[in-house]
């Protein structure tokens, strides 16, 4: 017996919630039942959908209702997410609205899927490159607690959405022909194309925007440790899909490479976490760039494979020189799957595991 599955949302992350349900075999009772502020036909996973316009019937009949908010978006949970709480649905938002509300678990399934009750009728899924870090961390703050976190991410364009992957597109196409690009500023402050923008969402009074205090205060939530030190700075570059972030984590307890190296590579240690580390296995290492001592390490084009497209992908594991039990790392992840889609789809499999749902 199948779930009634609804999704609100039409864009890249509700895209990827139907691929995701259908490639896993989540067990949908009928049809996707998808949903929008208008009404109309609309392409999904590369093929129709009649949209149904939302209001406060759409949500009745169903079991678990999909909101696919893009990165941080607000105001569409707040109008309906309880809407749908009422009509008896559960409910795993993307959406920023709710996240840092006391009695609404943030979840990460690898890391902290037993925040989840019987009585959870309202799951928010944590911040795109959130949920990276906090992968690739948990099994190195198990071990050793983690004391300070000093983080910057390289975030792709797809996080704001599909009209910011058009206009790096655009532009870049411009700059190649030799003209100035046609920048809109109501999308990125500056042209991506060719760039690096330090600016992701708005700007606060202390000077860091809203998506950097998001990675700060949704870790603290998500690790239920409200007084850990966390620095983050996030970049806006021109990459399509995947976000990146280099990583300085210092713990209370000792740690170097090796022992972060073998915790990393155990999937049952580490779960969802790929590690890419170690000497390079590429021949052109030595034969044509000169580097016999050349590592591996990933990069965002890695998950276009297959078996990566829904892995935290670690690598480039370095101690830190200048502290005691410290460590770097580098992080790669698809913001739209395991970021969005993959993380919501993980919570309601775990859920029906748990008999939950």
């Amino acid at each position: 017996m199948g779930l009634k599955v609804g999704i609100v949302g039409v864009g890249p992350v509700g895209d990827r919630l139907v691929r995701v349900l259908q490639e896993r075999k989540f067990p949908v009772d009928g049809e996707l039942k998808v949903m929008a502020t208008y009404e109309r036909e609309e392409i999904l996973a590369d093929r129709p959908f009649y949209v149904h316009k939302i209001d406060e019937t759409v949500f009745k009949g169903l079991d678990v209702v999909f909101f696919a908010g893009r990165e941080g978006a607000k105001g569409v949970s707040f109008q309906w997410g309880r809407e749908a709480t009422k009509s008896g649905c559960v409910v795993i938002d993307n959406g920023g609205d709710f996240r840092m509300y006391p009695n609404y678990p943030l979840v990460v399934p690898e890391v902290n899927m037993d925040a989840v009750t019987k009585d959870t009728r309202y799951i928010c899924n944590p911040n795109c490159s959130t949920i990276q870090m906090v992968v690739a961390l948990a099994p190195l703050h198990k071990a050793a607690k983690l004391r300070r976190v000093v983080v910057s991410t390289y975030q792709s364009v797809s996080g704001f959405g599909e009209v910011a992957m058009e206009q790096m597109k655009t532009e870049a196409a411009q700059v190649l022909a030799g003209q100035v690009p046609e920048h809109n500023p109501s999308v990125f402050a500056h042209p991506i194309s060719f760039n690096c923008i330090p600016h992701i969402d708005k700007f606060l009074p202390n000077g860091y925007t809203k998506e950097e205090m998001k990675m700060i205060n949704e870790t603290r939530k998500i690790f239920d440790e409200p007084n850990l030190l966390i620095n983050a700075t996030t970049v806006r570059v021109p990459v399509l899909i995947g976000h990146s972030e280099s990583i300085n984590a210092e713990f209370e307890l000792p740690i170097d490479r090796e022992k972060a190296f073998e915790i990393l590579s155990d999937p049952k240690k580490s779960p969802g976490v790929v590690l890419m580390d170690g000497p390079a296995s590429d021949p052109a290492a030595s034969n044509v760039r000169n580097d016999p001592n050349e590592q591996q390490y990933p990069v965002a084009g890695d998950l276009a494979e297959e078996k990566y497209k829904d892995a935290v992908l670690v690598g480039r594991l370095r101690n830190d020189t200048t502290v005691k039990n410290a460590i770097n790392l580098w992080c790669v992840s698809d913001n739209l799957r395991k970021g969005a889609a993959t993380n919501a789809v993980q919570i309601a499999e775990e859920m029906l595991k748990r008999g939950l749902l």
